[in-house]
């Protein structure tokens, strides 16, 4: 039996809502091997991050290679890449060792408000990460601090994914979350547009929405699917695991990691 297998290169989250476990959790859901690359621990719940310490560069790439040498990666996916040290060492890693497909979350602000990417890690991630990514998936803000544009529209969002896509990646993913109306994610790949829609879930529990929709992209990449196939079962399986969440904590609950599993 073939054993697909995914890299996570992440933060990790105590409160278990986001991050490399939030990864971990998308990954078994939906039949994958998950592997993980720790770029940082941080103190959070679902209210606030309340302490980050970042692991050095080299553990970040001694963990790459390690990985990489012995069990390998059908897709990789990043999270919380914090400082440009770390995105750099990441990058390395990649281009030494890995040839498989990457999904770039650019996590820059925790869903509590707090910051995840330094300022001046911006530039380090938009020039050597992103065009190493087969897909990166940036929320509205993200999608506006990548393209350098305000989002108030659909049309906007159509704006800044070419913005984004002539940074290098293949294909971007801006996702609709933030705009109001039914959530649209609009996937660009350089040709045209694919336009994904669901419902919206009226919900509070969304703490780690974007990580997991980022490793469920890498989940069926890394079983095969095409890219556009990818996304659709991702907006699935993201949308159906907010109308199962349920509250843990006193802010902003996780998903339902595990909802197709009874």
């Amino acid at each position: 039996m073939r054993i697909y297998k995914a890299m996570t290169i992440a933060g990790s989250d105590s409160g278990g809502g986001a991050g490399i476990q939030a990864d971990l959790k998308t990954f078994a859901a939906n039949g994958v091997y998950g592997t993980t690359v720790l770029t940082a621990i941080t103190a959070q719940n679902t209210k606030a991050v309340t302490a980050v310490q970042e692991v050095s560069p080299e553990v970040v790439l001694a963990q790459m290679e390690a990985v990489f040498i012995d069990i390998g990666a059908d897709a990789v996916k990043t999270g919380m890449l914090s400082s440009s040290e770390i995105i750099e060492a990441v990058v390395e890693g990649l281009k030494r060792f890995s040839s498989a497909p990457l999904v770039v979350d650019p996590v820059m602000v925790a869903k509590s408000g707090d910051r995840l990417l330094r300022e001046d890690a911006v530039k380090s991630l938009r020039e050597n990460l992103l065009p190493l990514a087969a897909v990166v998936t940036p929320n509205v803000p993200e999608a506006e601090a990548l393209a350098e544009m305000r989002i108030e529209s659909a049309e906007d969002a159509r704006r800044a994914a070419v913005r984004i896509q002539e940074q290098g990646p293949r294909a971007v993913v801006v996702k609709g979350g933030h705009l109001p109306g039914d959530a649209v994610d609009r996937l660009y790949d350089g040709e045209g547009f694919r336009e994904f829609t669901s419902a919206r879930v009226e919900t509070e529990n969304t703490h780690g929405t974007g990580c997991t929709f980022a490793s469920a992209i890498a989940a069926g990449l890394a079983k095969g699917m095409g890219l556009g196939d990818a996304v659709a079962s991702a907006k699935e399986y993201v949308t159906e695991g907010l109308r199962h969440s349920y509250g843990i904590g006193g802010g902003h609950g996780p998903l339902n990691h595990f909802w197709g599993m009874g």
